[in-house]
C-alpha cells in the first residue's frame, strides 16, 4: 500500500470531468462548460505572431506588463475598479488563480462561505488549503439567501461569490453583491470574487464585488469570454499584501503563465470585442431553445440570467434516465450536498445538439 498524503485523500476528482469522460461514442454532451465556438482569428494571429518573433520564453512572474496593463485597463473600464497592473497576477486559467488566493489566506480550520450547490473547485481548494467549508443555502430562485449568509460572517475568513453563478446560472442583483461585501468586510471576512461569466448575461447586468469593499480579491480569465479554455490564462488582482503572497506560491507552482497565450490575451483585451458579442446573442438562443424544451416536457426551474447552464429539479431516477439515453449532463450532487435532486445542463454546444439531446430526453420522459 502506497503512502498518499491526507490532503489528496480528502478531495476526490471532479464530478463534472468523471461524466464527461465516461460518455458513450454517441452521446451528446451537455457536461462540460466548454465553449464551442473558435477562438477568434485576430487572437490566433497574435499567438503564431509571438511563435515566430520566438517570444516563447519565460515571462516575469506575474505575467507580461502590457497585458497586466490592459488588465488594468479592461477592470476600470468595464468593472469600475481600480487596480494597478502590479496589483495583477496572470495565472495558468482562473482556477489557478483560485488555489493561490485561497491558499494564501486560509489557515487550518478556517471557515470558508460557499454555496451549496456551487462551482466543484472551490470546496475542494478549500479543503487542500486546511480550511472547513461553511455551506451558504440558497433560496428557491436559486439566488444566495442574503440574511443566512449575513448571520454567518462572524468568525469566517473568507466568502467565495462567484455571479453569474455555475451550476446555477443566477446573477446576483447589485444589491444583494452590495450587502454580502459590506457584511463580510464589517465583519473581517475578505471576499473572493470569480467573475469569469461576467460577460454571457442576459436581461439583466454584471455587479463586480469589489466596488463595495477594499477586502477583495477579483478573479477573471480569457477562457469563457473569448472561447479560450485551452490556453488557460486567468488572473488575480486585489490588494498589494494579498498579491504579494499569492504571487509567492504561483511562482512555485506555475512560474508564470505560458508566454505564447498570455500574447494571445493581450490581442483579446485589446482587440475587436464583437466576437463576445456574437457569442452572448448564440449563447441567448441556445439558453432559450433548451429551456423552452424542457419547459414543454414538464420541467420548471429558474430561466437562467448568465453563464451557460440551466440547473434543472428533475429527481435522480430522472437524470439516471436521461445519462442511459445518451445526453450527458451532471448530476446535482457534483455541485454540493444540496442539489442531488438537480442535474446541470451546459447549453455551450450547438443548437443541432440542443434540439437532439430534448429529443431523446422527451422519449424518457414522455
Amino acid at each position: 500500500m502506497k503512502k498518499i498524503a491526507q490532503r489528496a485523500l480528502d478531495i476526490e476528482m471532479s464530478g463534472i470531468r468523471k461524466f464527461f469522460q465516461n460518455a458513450k461514442p454517441d452521446s451528446i454532451s451537455m457536461a462540460l462548460g466548454q465553449p464551442d465556438f473558435d477562438t477568434p482569428e485576430h487572437i490566433k494571429k497574435a499567438a503564431i505572431q509571438a511563435i515566430n518573433e520566438g517570444k516563447t520564453g519565460y515571462t516575469f512572474n506575474a505575467g507580461l506588463p502590457e497585458l497586466r496593463e490592459s488588465i488594468s485597463k479592461k477592470l476600470k473600464s468595464e468593472n469600475g475598479l481600480r487596480y494597478h497592473p502590479d496589483q495583477v497576477i496572470v495565472t495558468a486559467g482562473a482556477g489557478e488563480a483560485l488555489f493561490i488566493a485561497i491558499q494564501a489566506l486560509v489557515n487550518p480550520g478556517d471557515r470558508v462561505l460557499i454555496t451549496d450547490p456551487g462551482f466543484v473547485s472551490y470546496e475542494a481548494c478549500t479543503t487542500l488549503a486546511g480550511g472547513v467549508m461553511d455551506p451558504l443555502s440558497l433560496d428557491k430562485n436559486l439566488h444566495i439567501d442574503v440574511n443566512a449568509a449575513i448571520e454567518k460572517m462572524e468568525g469566517a475568513r473568507l466568502l467565495i461569490l462567484n455571479s453569474p453563478c455555475n451550476p446555477t446560472g443566477t446573477v446576483e442583483s447589485e444589491e444583494t453583491i452590495r450587502a454580502l461585501v459590506e457584511s463580510a468586510n464589517d465583519a473581517g471576512v475578505t471576499v473572493l470574487s470569480d467573475e469569469v461569466y461576467e460577460h454571457f448575461i442576459y436581461g439583466t447586468k454584471h455587479t463586480s464585488a469589489a466596488q463595495f469593499g477594499d477586502d477583495v480579491l477579483t478573479v477573471n480569465a480569457t477562457s469563457k469570454t473569448y472561447a479560450m479554455t485551452g490556453w488557460r490564462i486567468g488572473y488575480l488582482a486585489g490588494h498589494p499584501e494579498y498579491i504579494q503572497q499569492c504571487l509567492k506560491i504561483h511562482q512555485y507552482c506555475q512560474t508564470c503563465a505560458a508566454s505564447i497565450s498570455q500574447y494571445a490575451a493581450y490581442a483579446a483585451l485589446t482587440g475587436d470585442q464583437a466576437c463576445v458579442s456574437v457569442m452572448r446573442d448564440e449563447y441567448k438562443a441556445r439558453r432559450d431553445l433548451l429551456c423552452n424544451g424542457l419547459y414543454d416536457l414538464g420541467f420548471r426551474f429558474p430561466i437562467p440570467e448568465g453563464a451557460f447552464y440551466a440547473f434543472v429539479p428533475m429527481g435522480e431516477e430522472t437524470t439516471k434516465k436521461i445519462l442511459d439515453s445518451g445526453v450527458i449532463v451532471v448530476p446535482g450532487d457534483a455541485f454540493g450536498k444540496n442539489a442531488s435532486e438537480y442535474a446541470r445542463f451546459s447549453y455551450a454546444t450547438s443548437r443541432e445538439n440542443i434540439a437532439a439531446a430534448l429529443e431523446r430526453i422527451g422519449k424518457v420522459v414522455r
